[in-house]
């Protein structure tokens, strides 16, 4: 009988207030730990969406120190569980701008690694009067991380991450069989691409994909589209939730990617590299 890990996505509308939003994250995460998950992510933002992007800077941490990651410690350490952080501003050597990261604790609550995201949403919204400009407030990344897990070999992303095939590719490279999507999908995208995207990463890297959502109305006016979903290596969908604060959670099969990828050796039959 294969060994098996039960995980959860965590869905979120977050606000301006990071008390509130961090109370929120709170429950939810304890919520995935009385129900037996060993790994909990949570989504993009997490602990705050202001009504401009550069309202971000005034909660922007050093690595390492800040109650935003003495939260993610104490939470992981009280429910015995590793989390996520979705992503949370950390500070770059930009004083205008900061990173957005993923830091991964362990069930003790320390802090295992550091992703910060690299792909940065500037971009305008095809016929509709919405544009967004994340450079402006943030500093992108260039270092493509893995954590090992009690899931799995977990690869990192953020958000608009997700469009950009090729990290995933280089995440799978380096041993990845679990990949973390947090996300603030807009409902226009998320709409016309979230689930689409989702099940293409997870089929063509014979991986599973936990990707936790914003949904609904924020500060800044911006809709997201939730719908958090958590998809097996052949594009499964094992747990989904479309709206509402939230927790859905799913038993990984942790034999499943490396035994599909032994059977369907697609990755090992690829040309161009």
């Amino acid at each position: 009988m294969s060994e098996t890990a039960k995980v959860a996505a965590v869905q979120m509308n977050s606000s301006a207030d990071v008390k509130q939003n961090l109370a929120t994250a709170g429950r939810l995460l304890a919520d995935a730990a009385a129900d037996g998950c060993v790994l909990a992510v949570l989504p993009e933002n997490f602990p705050f969406m202001g009504a401009r992007g550069r309202d971000k800077l005034q909660h922007a941490e050093e690595l390492g120190s800040g109650p935003i990651q003495d939260f993610l410690k104490l939470a992981a350490n009280r429910n015995h569980m590793w989390v996520v952080s979705g992503s949370i501003p950390l500070k770059s050597t930009e004083s205008d701008r900061c990173y957005g990261a993923t830091l991964v604790m362990d069930s003790d609550g320390n802090s295992r690694n550091c992703y910060r995201k690299i792909h940065l949403f500037d971009v305008d919204l095809p016929d509709r009067d919405e544009s967004y400009r994340e450079s402006a407030s943030m500093t992108p990344g260039d270092e493509i991380v893995v954590q090992d897990t009690p899931a799995g070999c977990l690869g990192l992303s953020i958000c608009y991450d997700l469009r950009f095939p090729e990290l995933y590719r280089r995440l799978t490279e380096l041993g990845a069989v679990v990949l973390s999507i947090p996300a603030a999908f807009t409902m226009v995208t998320g709409t016309a691409h979230w689930h689409t995207l989702l099940k293409a990463r997870a089929i063509e890297n014979l991986a599973y994909v936990i990707a936790p959502a914003q949904y609904g109305q924020h500060s800044d006016a911006r809709v997201t589209y939730g719908h958090s979903l958590i998809i097996d290596p052949w594009g499964r969908i094992l747990a989904e939730l479309a709206e509402g604060d939230g927790v859905i959670t799913a038993d990984l099969d942790l034999e499943l990617p490396q035994k599909l990828r032994r059977e369907f050796p697609a990755l090992d039959h690829r040309v161009f590299k």
